[in-house]
């Protein structure tokens, strides 16, 4: 799976390939299991993925006594990681949600403005969907929010790796990540 996951992509992916993956897939799947009775149109989706975690979980933890110390380090980041974009998709929510209150708006008075349907709006609010860069930049001029609490701008693993890579191929000293970049 890549960093930034539309619910549209599920269907195509083929297996999880990591602890990333699975931790991702799995909270999507209880965001869908919430949202199922609102848009019981998720109903395939959710399967789908279930059935991915199943299959990774099969090839993966089966054989539960011979686990090795990394796969539980492994395990443990990408829970941390989850945790990180959960907490940053939570504050832009609950920033959204205040800031409808503010205005008398709805989510579905906001979907007018983005063009988008109630449903999809859930999914978007819930951070199953990812909003786009123009619904980002929509939401903060018209609501005022600031653009650090609409725009995630930490770096997941394996892109910190590759930008680090790159930094040090140019051999430029003084670039580098700042600490409050890193998960």
């Amino acid at each position: 799976m890549k960093d930034i996951l539309e619910i549209q992509d599920i269907e195509k992916i083929e297996r999880l390939e990591n602890e990333y993956d699975l931790q991702k897939a799995s909270l999507l799947e209880r965001k869908l299991r919430l949202m199922i009775d609102e848009s019981p149109d998720l109903k395939p989706i959710r399967k789908r993925l279930r059935d991915l975690i199943k299959k990774y979980e099969d090839r993966e933890w089966s054989d539960f006594k011979n686990i090795p110390d990394f796969k539980i380090k492994e395990s443990d980041k990408a829970e941390g990681i989850i945790n990180t974009e959960q907490k940053f998709i939570n504050k832009r929510k609950e920033t959204i949600r205040k800031k409808l209150k503010e205005f008398d708006m709805t989510q579905q008075d906001l979907g007018v403005i983005l063009e988008h349907p109630k449903s999809y709006m859930s999914e978007l609010i819930n951070g199953v969907s990812q909003f786009t860069l123009k619904d980002l930049v929509i939401i903060h001029r018209v609501l005022g929010i600031n653009l650090n609490t609409l725009i995630p701008t930490y770096l997941q693993s394996e892109t910190r790796d590759k930008v680090r890579e790159s930094i040090t191929k140019l051999n430029k000293p003084k670039l580098g990540l700042r600490k409050k970049e890193l998960v």
